[in-house]
């Protein structure tokens, strides 16, 4: 009998999936036009601060029972895979030299998408101005995109369209045409888009932040899907119905084999249902930026907004302790939409949706406005006010089977309690508009989430309800002026209004649930409070828990820091606890002396800024 000699198998490499994202795309074979192609050479200065460990066992990135630890194998295969600097037109022209070992094989895309900020209205030159596409990776069934900010500058930047000229990497006298990216964005960004997505608020999500010297940083990001209305919108605007169909097409057949839409035969068929679906979805949206307060500058060219209404580039996203209304952010030569003016450019961008439909299906672009009345508008309009009204008596704390139970019951008391909620959100300060930081604003008056999350505990003590002036008590905020707390007739008669309408819902309430109205308020009160819970996250209080994290970054190991970050989104989890019991946390063990203090910090300052912008 022979014996074959046991060869030794080479050990797996557990990080293959994350080496294998090197620029390849799907996109770059079906749409040239919708991208321009840069070589890269690896960066040898990048040092690991960050790496989401639990998105990247979602995405397949590291196997399932990985140590909840950055090893030095994990941190060499992150910095060889995201660690790296374009090789633009200004290293071409100028003769970079780039070493043999250090250039990379694959092309990584920096696409074209639609600017409001760029001169060229048609999408031509502009797009991923300091971006790249790493790659596409599928687990489970689920594929996922991943890109790179701060990898260089591209000639997509606005700053190339403007100047006519490229530019060198780092230079710091381009506006928009840097090609860098800010330590402290990738901070920012990787705090609120987590307590987004605990929250269900869709969002592309922080993968790892790379420190670069001098405070720059590479933030690696991932979504589902990183197409963007805009990608769409460039091609509809140039008339490349080719390019355009490709990327239509890519993205329908994305959100089919992710599951997030059903199978769909027939291209006419997918097509139509793209549009309707888009405008369910962007109505979805509108609604719920509106409703807890997420300044995302929507507006007609569909840049700051994923095709499946996720919030994509943290630079300008906000969200406010107050319905400040008003606010405006400033870019360098315009100001922005208004929390309000967020449902228009929706709105908007649903129409472009029926003009891309009607474009592929025929071949003719008809003008943008033949299409103000196209029923996809119609499905908008009723999908968002049936969306806004839901948040709303989610607030209130019913669970949401109820909740669809009451607004189809009740739909006109329903109407009566969004009314008197939105005079209490709609008061603004005697003091006039003022100017912020990043812009202007006009403080709003009244803080409804502090009504609604007290208003139970008094029902179940007296069933008659508050009287007048201690609502406006409870709802004040700290931008009240002494002219603002004044208790006059009409605003007692508000706060009148408020509390009949209320009741009213909760009594209808009670009836579907088929309990007693003190009932329904005990089980309410318990899920108004965490769901309207006073130290939530704000733009400005994410700017400087960010700057904590920043300054401890050093105290702390990257094991710590992603522990310090978990521990602070589950402070932010406001998602009610079950019927069956508590809602647990995600980190349970006792945090180490160096994470209690700077996490306790970071919530300080979130508690400090919970009114603000």
């Amino acid at each position: 009998m022979v014996r074959h000699a046991r060869h030794r198998q080479p050990a797996l490499d557990p990080y293959a999936r994350l080496r294998a994202l090197d620029g390849r795309h799907p996109l770059q074979d079906a749409a040239p036009a919708a991208y321009v192609a840069y070589a890269a050479r690896r960066r040898h200065d990048g040092r690991v601060v960050f790496f989401n460990l639990p998105l990247a066992r979602e995405m397949g990135l590291v196997p399932r029972d990985h140590p909840d630890a950055l090893t030095p194998a994990l941190a060499r295969a992150i910095l060889d895979t995201f660690c790296l600097t374009i090789i633009n037109e200004w290293d071409l022209a100028h003769g970079t030299r780039v070493c043999a070992r250090d250039r990379l094989p694959g092309r990584y895309m920096a696409t074209r998408y639609l600017q409001l900020q760029h001169p060229d209205p048609l999408g031509r030159t502009s797009g991923d101005g300091r971006s790249v596409w790493n790659g596409t990776v599928t687990h489970h069934g689920v594929t996922w995109d991943v890109s790179s900010q701060g990898t260089g500058v591209t000639c997509l930047c606005p700053a190339t369209a403007t100047e006519k000229r490229f530019f060198k990497t780092g230079n710091r006298h381009a506006s928009y045409g840097c090609g860098t990216a800010a330590l402290s964005e990738g901070f920012a960004a990787l705090l609120m888009s987590e307590a987004f997505h605990r929250n269900e608020i869709a969002t592309e999500r922080v993968l790892a932040v790379i420190e670069l010297p001098g405070g720059l940083a590479i933030n690696v990001r991932a979504a589902r899907s990183l197409f963007r209305p805009s990608h769409f919108f460039a091609q509809l605007r140039q008339g490349n119905r080719d390019a355009l169909e490709a990327c239509v097409s890519l993205f329908v057949e994305r959100q089919i084999a992710n599951g997030d839409w059903p199978n769909i035969e027939g291209r006419a068929r997918r097509l139509r249902f793209f549009a309707a679906q888009t405008a369910r979805t962007f109505a979805r949206m509108a609604a719920l930026f509106e409703s807890e307060y997420v300044f995302c500058w929507l507006d007609w060219d569909g840049d700051n907004v994923l095709a499946d209404g996720g919030i994509v580039d943290y630079g300008s996203v906000r969200q406010f302790g107050l319905f400040h209304r008003a606010y405006r952010f400033e870019d360098v030569d315009r100001m922005s939409t208004t929390l309000p003016e967020q449902r228009r450019k929706a709105r908007h961008i649903v129409q472009s949706f029926a003009q891309i439909r009607d474009f592929l299906l025929d071949g003719k672009r008809r003008p943008l406005a033949r299409f103000r009345n196209d029923p996809i508008l119609a499905l908008f309009d009723d999908e968002f006010e049936r969306t806004r009204d839901l948040l709303l008596l989610r607030k209130v704390g019913l669970e949401p089977g109820l909740a669809v139970r009451v607004l189809r019951r009740a739909r006109r008391s329903v109407g009566s309690l969004r009314r008197a909620h939105r005079w209490f959100e709609y008061a603004r300060s005697s003091r006039g508009p003022v100017r912020v930081p990043d812009g202007l604003s006009w403080n709003a008056v009244y803080c409804t989430r502090d009504l609604l999350r007290e208003l139970p505990a008094v029902l179940r003590e007296r069933p008659a309800g508050p009287t007048p002036d201690e609502v406006l008590a409870v709802a004040l905020s700290r931008y009240a002026s002494r002219r603002d707390r004044e208790s006059t007739p009409w605003r007692r008669r508000k706060a009148r209004e408020f509390v009949r309408a209320y009741c009213a819902v909760v009594s209808v309430a009670a009836r579907e649930a088929g309990c007693a109205t003190a009932t329904l308020v005990s089980r309410i009160a318990a899920r108004a409070a965490t769901i309207n819970r006073a130290d939530r996250i704000t733009g400005d209080g994410i700017d400087f828990a960010a700057a904590r994290l920043l300054r401890s970054r050093h105290s702390l190991s990257p094991d710590e820091l992603r522990e310090l970050v978990e521990r602070f989104v589950d402070q932010q989890d406001l998602t009610p606890a079950p019927a069956h019991g508590r809602r647990s946390a995600r980190v349970t063990t006792p945090p180490t002396r160096a994470v209690a203090a700077v996490l306790a910090r970071m919530l300080r300052v979130v508690r400090d800024h919970r009114e603000g912008l």
